[in-house]
């Protein structure tokens, strides 16, 4: 059964699974679905076609679902995902999606979203995603599993973010950034590899090191990027990390390719 607090306001229609626990004052709506154990602390708004996996634990005045921040938005059903086991802290707003963009937001399971930051209509997050306090990601942004976005950091619509990349607090991120990326500054430049948070997960030495030489091959100043990535994909053709960076790189994408302030994408 259900926790409910007597001042909460949770519409009948809402599917509750068991062990959910409804803090004062939170709001409901009637296409919301909540996983076993989910947890809305106090003042929690959840409207639209929302729903949460299991053991998600949200804070004070999140609001999840409402209508996405978008003048093309003309009230088609869409969806706002959400993972489980994520937590939401206070002020976290993410809106569903808009015809534009498939009609959902995803965000996988076990992220950490801090206070103040925003997820938009039609953004793709990975798991293990972590957004630092008032970190902002626009419209239709993709980013992958592991992420991290540090505090005050804004990406701009439909960029990539590959999987493991961080970004550094207060940098605006314009361009895709590739996996395993570090992207820093005002108008945000890669500037290596995140090889902190690659030890952190137990990436082995020998993986750093290829992952390394192929950074080093792919923005030098040798040669077109097209001859650099068949020189990258010779050497380490059985590398899975660097096979992700080549995927990347040669997927289709509304946004340039960012790189290191002296390097160019030719």
């Amino acid at each position: 059964m259900a926790n409910i607090h007597a001042t909460a306001l949770v519409d009948p229609e809402a599917r509750l699974g068991p062990g959910v626990d409804i803090g004062p004052y939170c709001i409901v709506g009637p296409h919301v679905t909540l996983g076993d154990g989910v947890r809305l602390r106090s003042h929690v708004v959840i409207e639209g076609r929302t729903s949460l996996g299991p053991e998600c634990d949200v804070f004070p005045f999140a609001s999840l679902g409402h209508i996405p921040q978008d003048k093309k938005y003309q009230g088609e059903e869409s969806r706002l995902e959400i993972g489980a086991r994520t937590t939401i802290r206070e002020y976290v707003t993410m809106n569903p999606g808009t015809e534009g963009g498939g009609l959902v937001t995803r965000v996988g399971s076990d992220g950490l979203f801090m206070a103040g930051a925003h997820v938009a209509h039609d953004c793709q997050v990975g798991d293990h995603v972590i957004l630092a306090n008032n970190a902002t990601l626009a419209g239709h942004v993709t980013v992958g599993d592991h992420v991290i976005l540090g505090g005050l950091s804004a990406v701009h619509q439909f960029v990539r973010i590959g999987a493991h990349a961080f970004i550094g607090g207060m940098s605006g991120v314009e361009n895709d950034v590739i996996p395993f990326g570090m992207a820093l500054g005002n108008r945000a430049a890669l500037s290596g590899l995140n090889i902190i948070g690659l030890k952190r997960l137990g990436f082995e030495r020998e993986r750093i090191h290829a992952l390394r030489k192929a950074y080093r091959m792919l923005f030098s100043d040798d040669g077109t990027l097209a001859d650099r990535l068949a020189d990258v994909e010779d050497m380490f053709g059985d590398d899975e990390g660097v096979q992700m960076i080549l995927a990347f790189i040669r997927a289709e994408s509304d946004r340039s390719l960012c790189v290191p302030k002296a390097a160019t994408a030719s």
